[in-house]
This record gives C-alpha cells, structure tokens and sequence, in this order.
C-alpha cells in the first residue's frame, strides 16, 4: 500500500502560527503629546546643556503659543487686565526658571496651568491684604463712616473668602487621581474641548469624558460641607426633660 504524500503548508499559512504567537497583546501607543511640549522639551535640553540663548529664543515661540490663552485665564481669576498681564509674565518667567524641572511625558499645558493658576491665587490674596490696608482713614472721631463707592465693590473679607474657597478647590483638585487631574485641568482650567485633550493625552475622547465626569463627582464629594456634630446628636426627649423637671 502507498502511502499518501503529505500535504506542505503555504508560506502564508505557515507563518500565521508565528504571526500570531508574537503578537499577542499589542502594548498601548505612547501619548501624543502637543507641539509646546515638544517645544518645553527641546527649551529642558537646551538648559541642561547650558545653551541658555537658543533656549531664550525657542522660549519666545511657546511665549507666543500660550500668550492669549494664558491672559484669558487669568482675567478669569482676577477680574482686572493689568493684574492679569502681571501674573501671565510672571508664570511665564516661573517656568523658564523652572524648565529642568519638567516632566516631558506629561502635557505641558498642565504644568504651565497649575503655575499660573497658583499665581493667581497668590496675587489676589496679596490685593486684598492691600485694599484693607489702604481703607480711607476718618481724620476725626466725629467725621462718621467714609462714603459707600456708588459701584457695588467686593469687600476685602470677601476677596479673602473667594481667595480661601479657590484654594480648597485647588486643594481638592490635587486628591485627585493623576489620570483624572490632568483631565479636569486641560478641561476646565485650561478651557479645552475634550477633542484637544483626546488628541493631547492620546486617549479617545468617550475615555475622557468619563475621566472628567468621574472628577467632577469626586470633586462634588470632597468639597461637600461636612454635616454638624450638634445636628447629628440626638438631644434629650420630651419625656425625658418631664422627668428632670420632677
């Protein structure tokens, strides 16, 4: 009896086993990040290796990409164009100081926020420990009190308390997971759409909304006021007080 030939596998059937069996779980793609981190990046290296000039000059260009944005912030958070101007060139001159110490796998656009964003803070904490200071004095016990501006202006306390209540959120913000931190600031701080963080994070943009609606929720818990002892202690019953009385 003959014996039936055996069948050769073709080269593409044969090498689908191998295909197959190196490639098992593909690793996730890096994030893409933006161009100013490129450019934050390339102005970190140049520092390290003491070409201080060039790195002025590349500087000029990301000064130029995050100009308008960064004024737009600010005027959010001070309320005032020259006050904002102030704390926009004075991030910008943080960051410069401060380059050898940024992360380049993280988006730059976060860092630069969270510096500005602190700024901010710091100045309009500063304007209000000014204007209390520079209340109109009466010259004499019987002048009365000065007269009220005929503008409605936030008082210093409330310029404090606005300044207080930031930083707790600012505070509540920093509890937050690293995923959900960056998202929540390129978002509602840095004011970009969740298309500009899907593309900025190299995540798809369902992924980050649910980043964003999980940091909100947890932002609504760690910000929500704690409830009173007294309310929670249940205080004696009517009962109970007839008895003492007695």
């Amino acid at each position: 009896m003959r014996t039936p030939p055996r069948r050769t596998a073709s080269p593409a059937r044969a090498a689908r086993p191998a295909t197959l069996a190196a490639g098992a779980p593909a690793s996730q793609p890096a994030p893409v990040l933006s161009r100013d981190s490129e450019i934050a990046g390339a102005i970190k290296k140049l520092v390290l290796a003491g070409d201080r000039d060039a790195a002025r000059e590349t500087f000029a260009e990301l000064v130029a990409h995050q100009q308008r944005r960064a004024v737009r912030i600010a005027y959010n958070y001070l309320r005032d164009a020259h006050d904002a101007d102030e704390a926009v060139q004075d991030a910008f001159v943080k960051v410069f100081t401060h380059i050898t110490t940024y992360r380049e796998d993280l988006p730059f656009e976060v860092w630069f926020t969270r510096i500005l964003v602190n700024g901010c803070l710091d100045l309009r904490k500063a304007r209000a420990r000014r204007l209390r200071w520079a209340l109109p004095m009466s010259s004499s016990p019987d002048s009365g009190p000065p007269p009220e501006p005929t503008a409605p202006q936030p008082s210093p306390e409330d310029r404090v308390l606005s300044t207080d209540q930031a930083r707790l959120i600012t505070a509540a913000v920093e509890q937050l997971p690293d995923r959900q931190r960056t998202v929540f600031t390129l978002c509602h701080i840095a004011e970009q759409s969740t298309n500009e963080v899907s593309h900025s994070l190299g995540l798809s943009e369902a992924t980050v909304r649910v980043h964003l609606f999980r940091a909100v929720r947890k932002l609504r818990k760690l910000l929500a006021p704690e409830p009173a002892a007294d309310a929670a202690a249940p205080g004696p019953s009517t009962t109970q007080r007839e008895r003492s009385m007695a």
